[in-house]
């Protein structure tokens, strides 16, 4: 069953999956069924394998990868049994944002530019970093991936991201200019440089920046909503995404394009990971109740 792993895993990779986990799982998961004797994907078995899972998400995970693997190779050959998908019944539970307000926002850049050495390369990096994440909702991998060539005049070229896509992220005049001010400061030395690098010249990584704006949340008192987790980097995606849907027209028809274009914008494979952001935030979730009531109560008068 390991050669049916294999080349389950390189159709996936072929399609732009990365199945670095997955290919773990599953192999892991054939040595289990081979200590058993068995030539073929047994329901019972992914289920024993699965439970060895130390949590219940973990079980579930474990599980559904040897589902999906069992639906591919069943194709071919029906004798392997697929394994029922929701037997642990867990439920990914994806953890609220933290929206930023805009004063929190500047506050976080005014911290970034104060850091040490004051007016040196790392207090632009930090505070343009910043600035940039939030008025594009760009992942920080892809912030972080940037080379100085992917800075257009229409745009970034953001290449071959979350699920190997490659999008132009239009950049607003503001945006723009604050890129052409650092790069000025940075001064690259071909169209090949990271453009965000720490004082010694190399690409900034991820743990860096994390830490560092950590710290940056704690300088600026941005405070916690009672019940709610520490506020992220990734939350200035999360903001970004919902000040959009914020000032999305109003209508059927417009909202419908408006979330097919922030969709596009943001990178996402589909849309339903866009629709997320309106049961994410109260604001919005109470904004869709208000136009909901205005629709209701405009039909029961007319």
């Amino acid at each position: 069953m390991l050669n049916d792993v294999e080349a389950y895993i390189a159709l996936r990779r072929a399609a732009g999956f990365e199945m670095k986990n997955v290919e773990w799982l599953l192999k892991n998961f054939a040595r289990f069924e081979a200590m058993r004797e068995q030539t073929h994907v047994n329901a019972q078995t992914a289920i024993d394998w699965a439970a060895l899972g130390p949590s219940a998400a973990q079980r579930d995970a474990r599980l559904k990868a040897v589902c999906r693997f069992a639906r591919y190779i069943r194709i071919e050959d029906n004798r392997h049994e697929a394994p029922p998908a929701n037997h642990f019944g867990a439920r990914k539970k994806r953890r609220p944002p933290h929206i930023y307000s805009p004063d929190e926002i500047s506050l976080l850049i005014i911290g970034a530019l104060q850091l040490r050495p004051r007016n040196g390369l790392r207090s632009q990096t930090y505070a343009t970093l910043i600035a940039l994440l939030a008025t594009t909702g760009l992942r920080i991998s892809e912030a972080l991936n940037l080379k100085v060539a992917d800075i257009r005049k229409d745009g970034l070229l953001v290449r071959e991201t979350k699920f190997k896509k490659t999008r132009l992220v239009p950049l607003h005049d503001t945006a723009a200019a604050g890129l052409e001010r650092y790069l000025k400061q940075r001064r690259p030395i071909s169209m090949d440089d990271p453009v965000f690098i720490c004082d010694r010249g190399q690409p900034l990584q991820y743990s860096a920046v994390r830490d560092t704006f950590d710290r940056l949340v704690n300088k600026a008192g941005v405070r916690l909503t009672p019940g709610m987790h520490r506020p992220r980097l990734h939350d200035l995606r999360h903001t970004f995404a919902v000040r959009a849907l914020q000032t999305c027209p109003v209508g059927r028809s417009r909202t419908g394009k408006h979330m097919v274009a922030l969709a596009t914008y943001m990178g996402h494979v589909n849309i339903y990971a866009t629709y997320w952001y309106l049961e994410a935030t109260a604001d919005l979730m109470r904004d869709v109740a208000a136009v909901g009531e205005m629709f209701l109560s405009d039909g029961a008068q007319s």
